[in-house]
């Protein structure tokens, strides 16, 4: 890693910050001054300002139940975003979204500051599954619900999606487990299997759970499922899980 990447993501100061302090003198690599912003750090280097080491921040691994309204961006103009939920005394700065929801969508969204791991739970070819609730204001014909299985081909495109699972939880209610996170793709794929939207929720990735998370909460990833999305996701049944949604839903009623 160069050197004032490496002191802007220890600090959370701006490039054009370190470059000043390089200039002025203020940076130590391994107890001499050093002002060459392109210098390399080495595993073993010691990095100091104004004598005080620097580290980098801890990677860091949270799960969080977004609500409507919430947009999946580091920034925003209008909306809130998934960080700003965050309590940011316990975050690293340069934090990323494993994998974004719309802003009516809601659930699960991970969010992480390892940009390699980002890359390997969000990889189609590492085939992470995520499962959402999907609500739809039209029901799906069979031979609609055959193409989603088989790979249903969205418009403005010729490649077809990957295919995708498929549980009715009643006419208008289904679970869908895909392997990919194209733009807007499970509303695209409901329109190109003639239906609509009307409300979508994210109930797991890679094996992993809300369960009991409540809406805006958010909670840190433990080591096992932190390598489990990494390394080995897992595939959740949906018609088991169709069994615990509709269980739960009549005890709601009873």
């Amino acid at each position: 890693m160069r050197l004032d990447k490496f002191i802007s993501h220890a600090t959370g100061a701006s490039r054009s910050q370190v470059h000043q302090w390089l200039r002025q003198q203020r940076i130590g690599v391994n107890g001499i001054t050093c002002t060459q912003a392109a210098s390399a750090v080495q595993p073993h280097s010691r990095i100091s300002l104004d004598g005080a080491e620097l580290a980098l921040p801890v990677e860091g691994y949270w799960m969080l139940h977004k609500p409507v309204g919430v947009i999946c961006a580091n920034q925003d103009g209008q909306y809130p975003t998934v960080l700003d939920l965050l309590s940011h005394a316990l975050c690293p700065l340069n934090l990323q979204i494993a994998g974004r929801l719309d802003l009516d969508t809601t659930g699960m969204v991970l969010i992480t500051s390892d940009g390699q791991w980002n890359h390997r739970v969000t990889a189609p070819k590492k085939r992470c599954q995520k499962i959402y609730q999907v609500q739809l204001t039209e029901p799906l014909a069979p031979a609609d619900q055959e193409a989603l299985r088989q790979g249903i081909v969205l418009r403005g495109e010729t490649k077809p999606c990957l295919p995708a699972e498929l549980h009715a939880l009643d006419e208008h209610n289904y679970l869908l487990g895909i392997y990919e996170g194209k733009y807007h793709q499970v509303k695209r794929m409901m329109a190109a299997a003639r239906s609509h939207v009307s409300h979508l929720h994210r109930l797991s990735i890679g094996g992993l759970s809300l369960n009991d998370l409540a809406v805006g909460e958010f909670r840190p990833l433990n080591h096992t499922e932190i390598t489990q999305l990494a390394t080995n996701p897992q595939t959740l049944d949906l018609a088991d899980l169709a069994q615990t949604l509709l269980a739960g839903r009549d005890n709601s009623h009873a």
